[in-house]
């Protein structure tokens, strides 16, 4: 592990960690989009905002930063920036339910450098950096992933697909057993840590993969959109991905959704 990834592996556990009082203990706030916002979202991007641009000077796009400031990040910055989301699974977090973490990426020139995701629940810590394999509590994540579709179970967020493909899945589901969690980067950590074999959600926004596509594919995963093309594109569109614990794996998956996603 690089220095850098220890440093950062210590922040955002440290991070997790003072956020965890608040669990199941706290009332959201409606943002402008919907989505809710805690004192805990808060007080998470807050530490990151300022423990971040020490460990490396770029700036930090996080969830919780307006729109405007995420597109002069994403337009401006050319050395690169942090990709955080302080509190993923925020609607978890505030009712109960212990499936939540804290997601940091790094890009660098256009590229994903890295990633950390920390389930303060299980005190499970992911991490991938380039050219290394995915680590989980600093040892190397071991997987043994089946390569049947059949035999598989799938992470598939209903409400975000095309209704065609959701009624497909309901109908005739190709998979052993399918389960929706509700936090998006700890999502791409199950599958590469073979927990779930499969992914499915409709509208990914760019904190939601950065981190763990990242630990996804460092473990020997992969992941596409819909339409077959780069889930990480450096831009603020929302992605439709689907992603796989293996490369075989993947290719039964993609093969299977592009059979129902194109009647």
């Amino acid at each position: 592990m690089s220095d850098l990834l220890e440093s950062l592996t210590h922040q955002v556990r440290s991070i997790g960690d003072s956020i965890t009082p608040y669990f199941a203990n706290v009332d959201p706030q409606v943002k402008a989009d919907g989505t809710w916002l805690t004192e805990a979202d808060n007080k998470s991007h807050q530490a990151l905002m300022q423990a971040l641009p020490s460990l490396v000077d770029v700036p930090v796009l996080s969830e919780e930063i307006s729109p405007e400031e995420q597109h002069k990040i994403i337009s401006e910055s050319q050395e690169g920036y942090w990709c955080v989301d302080p509190l993923d699974g925020t609607s978890n977090f505030t009712q109960g339910i212990s499936y939540w973490c804290v997601s940091v990426g790094l890009v660098i020139k256009g590229d994903i450098k890295l990633g950390v995701v920390y389930d303060p629940n299980r005190q499970d810590l992911f991490a991938a950096e380039d050219e290394k394999p995915t680590t989980l509590n600093g040892e190397q994540l071991k997987t043994h992933p089946t390569n049947e579709l059949a035999n598989s179970t799938a992470l598939i967020d209903l409400k975000r697909i095309p209704k065609q493909v959701s009624t497909q899945l309901i109908a005739d589901a190709p998979y052993r057993s399918q389960r929706c969690f509700g936090a998006s980067a700890l999502d791409f950590c199950w599958v590469a840590a073979d927990r779930c074999q499969l992914y499915l959600h409709g509208e990914q926004q760019l904190w939601d993969y950065v981190a763990g596509k990242k630990i996804l594919h460092n473990a020997g995963g992969q992941s596409r959109t819909f339409d077959d093309g780069r889930v990480f594109q450096n831009d603020l569109i929302p992605k439709p991905v689907i992603a796989a614990s293996s490369a075989e794996l993947m290719n039964q998956w993609q093969s299977y959704f592009n059979s129902i996603h194109s009647e």
